[in-house]
């Protein structure tokens, strides 16, 4: 994804001259062909996180649409605060991008486990949530933030992630897309486990719908109604905590069609995430998914 993420910017900078770069000194043999076109456009900060976000809103007040590169928790959870009151407060064009969401650096252990961001970012206004679910939604994820004129989030994988699109995509705001529709029971998958959701239906002869969901926030209520009515049980799967992540995104968007009057049935909605606990063990991302339980089972279905 940060090969897919690093080139559809090159070619975005191409056309749009107001693409800055920003990164904490990292992202060597990635982010090497932006930086030898546009080096003028182009910042290693240092490892001084919460000073890029800063850097990134003083560029941004100037015009700049500014991305900010780092390791999953160094330009979220470490910068916080920054992004609260120095980008979202003044709604500036500052796109954060994490490379290596979930356990994508899990060798590391706990300090790089980015597994908690996005239900802390999603809470702050004025800002998108968005954890494309392969390559091909890493680009089309790099080009609507290139587009929208505000702070948005980037959660990537690591590298490596295989294709499940057969075909370039074009997102708007919220958008969500199918990949199965047919079957009562549906997959919703957020980020880089969307692979392993499709491969586990196909592997396993599992009838069931699946949907991936580029943004966490915002999310297109008409389209999640529609599938809502159209779903007997819902499965939520991703790459983080339970506790305010994508699954509680689903079931409050749920709640409000509910009580707003627009489904007269509560939808029956199960999510698969990280349960309410630290995992201190240094190990590859799968072996940390197992771990954590997320996973997908038969009898889910």
């Amino acid at each position: 994804m940060r090969t897919a993420f690093i080139n559809q910017l090159t070619e975005v900078a191409k056309t749009n001259e107001k693409i800055f770069l920003l990164v904490g000194d990292l992202g060597f043999s990635v982010i090497e062909p932006f930086a030898e076109q546009f080096p003028d456009r182009y910042l290693n900060v240092g490892i001084a996180e919460q000073n890029m976000a800063g850097i990134a809103a003083g560029l941004a007040m100037e015009g700049y649409c500014v991305y900010i590169y780092s390791i999953g928790n160094f330009p979220t959870l470490r910068c916080m605060e920054q992004i609260r009151y120095d980008i979202c407060y003044h709604n500036l064009n500052v796109k954060v991008v994490a490379v290596g969401g979930g356990y994508a650096y899990g060798s590391l252990g706990a300090s790089h486990h980015a597994t908690e961001e996005i239900g802390m970012l999603r809470t702050i206004p004025n800002l998108i949530v968005s954890a494309p679910g392969d390559p091909e939604e890493a680009k089309a994820i790099t080009t609507f933030c290139s587009n929208h004129i505000g702070p948005c989030y980037i959660r990537l994988g690591k590298a490596g992630e295989p294709i499940v699109h057969s075909k370039t995509i074009k997102l708007a705001i919220g958008e969500i897309i199918p990949i199965e529709t047919d079957y009562p029971v549906a997959v919703f998958s957020t980020g880089s486990m969307l692979k392993y959701v499709v491969d586990f239906i196909k592997n396993n002869n599992i009838d069931a719908s699946v949907y991936s969901f580029p943004f966490v926030k915002p999310i297109d209520k008409g389209a999640l109604l529609t599938m809502i009515k159209k779903h007997k049980k819902i499965i939520t799967i991703e790459e983080h905590q339970a506790q305010a992540g994508f699954g509680s995104a689903i079931l409050e968007a749920a709640n409000d069609l509910y009580s707003n009057g627009q489904i007269n049935k509560f939808p029956l909605i199960k999510r698969i995430a990280i349960p309410d606990q630290f995992y201190s063990v240094a190990g590859s991302q799968q072996y940390l998914r197992e771990m954590a339980g997320i996973k997908l089972e038969i009898s889910d279905f």
